[in-house]
């Protein structure tokens, strides 16, 4: 057989072969393809379907950061941390709910960075910061839940623990609470339910200042409720009055400044080697009624800033005697103890201007031990 024959018809036996493999139908390599769509339209419909997901991506994020402030395009906290989640590849579901959360109630911790509570009027805003879009805020209490989208308080009295939640997505704010106040309306020749408060001095003869003001309100504190924490030392309990520990539920009045200036001092002393942990309220807020009339009211003030809630007589007790413990290392427990809680309020106050008040040495009595008395009224007081 002559060579140029063979080759011949060896080309065209190879020429069949791919005739034939050319005509089976090409196997599909994605969904598309088993749709009917062919690899070009596929290709078109791929870029198209990225540019149309991006350009979403890019307005939610836009108009998350930019609908928040009455339009003035300020980006806070909160709202950056939702944007970036949500453009962010990897974050998970709750991620920047945690960022969030932080973020709302880390300047509510106040200067000492150890409150634990919210104390507000109902329906007020809870932060300076909002929600972002499409978020809202979860309160759990005895009163029954309560949802919001602009992070107001509950409309109800009542204690509150904090969620913050994107559609299935929930994040509970740890150890925080908002504290909603029973309006002073509510008091009724003196009363409210069986707590009897009393009543504020008037206006004549009284010390014409906002802060010598009566309560618009009160924090209705129930047996199962007096263990909240106000911060990481304090609770409700320890801001009642004497009297009328029988009575329940209890109408008392804290200003939270006051339980920062409290924690910051007990930081003040920690730093000088002084534990804290037998930190001991001996007297906060004081009804009226309590200040005027009950007990031994030597040396309680008319206008006592103890019936303002911006009050409080402290001792350190670590060893649990139930007295004052000798700070000062000298060998005795005196009203050199007590001052120093004064060095440390002076250092807080030159720290901290906003808020200075009054603090006062007592020495101690066959009663009790030495105690110093400690408050925020706005101005210098020594005594």
């Amino acid at each position: 057989m002559d060579r140029r024959t063979s080759t011949s018809a060896i080309d065209e036996l190879w020429s069949t072969v791919t005739e034939l493999v050319l005509t089976f139908p090409e196997p599909a390599k994605s969904r598309w393809h088993r749709k009917g769509m062919s690899t070009r339209t596929e290709r078109v419909f791929n870029v198209a379907s990225s540019v149309v997901l991006g350009l979403f991506a890019l307005g939610w994020s836009w108009s998350i950061a930019t609908a928040r402030s009455g339009g003035e395009g300020t980006i806070t906290p909160a709202t950056s941390a939702i944007s970036n989640a949500l453009t962010t590849t990897g974050a998970t579901s709750t991620s920047y709910l945690t960022d969030a959360a932080l973020d709302l109630v880390t300047p509510l911790r106040g200067a000492s960075g150890k409150l634990r509570a919210r104390i507000q009027a109902p329906g007020q805003p809870v932060a300076s910061d909002t929600l972002p879009t499409g978020a809202v805020a979860t309160f759990s209490g005895d009163a029954g839940p309560e949802r919001t989208a602009a992070l107001n308080a509950p409309a109800r009295t009542g204690i509150w623990s904090v969620a913050i939640a994107v559609g299935a997505a929930i994040k509970p704010i740890a150890n925080f609470s908002v504290i909603t106040l029973k309006p002073a309306s509510a008091k009724e020749k003196g009363r409210i339910g069986l707590y009897y408060i009393g009543n504020w001095p008037s206006a004549r003869g009284r010390i014409a200042s906002p802060k010598y003001d009566a309560p618009s309100g009160f924090i209705e504190v129930t047996k199962s409720s007096q263990n909240t924490a106000l911060s990481e030392h304090f609770r409700l309990r320890d801001f009642f009055p004497h009297d009328q520990a029988s009575v329940w539920p209890k109408y008392i009045v804290v200003d939270m400044k006051l339980v920062d200036k409290l924690e910051l001092v007990l930081a003040d002393l920690e730093s000088r080697g002084i534990s804290s942990k037998g930190a001991r309220v001996m007297s906060a807020f004081r009804t009226p009624q309590y200040n005027s009339g009950v007990g031994d009211t030597k040396g309680r003030a008319g206008q006592s800033r103890h019936m303002y809630g911006d009050a409080a007589d402290i001792f350190i007790d670590n060893d649990g005697n139930g007295s004052m413990d000798d700070l000062n290392r000298d060998g005795r427990v005196n009203i050199g103890d007590a001052r120093v809680l004064l060095a440390a309020v002076n250092r807080v106050e030159a720290a901290h201007p906003s808020l200075i008040g009054g603090c006062g040495v007592y020495s101690g009595t066959s009663a009790h031990g030495p105690f110093t008395h400690i408050d925020t009224r706005g101005n210098p007081a020594r005594w």
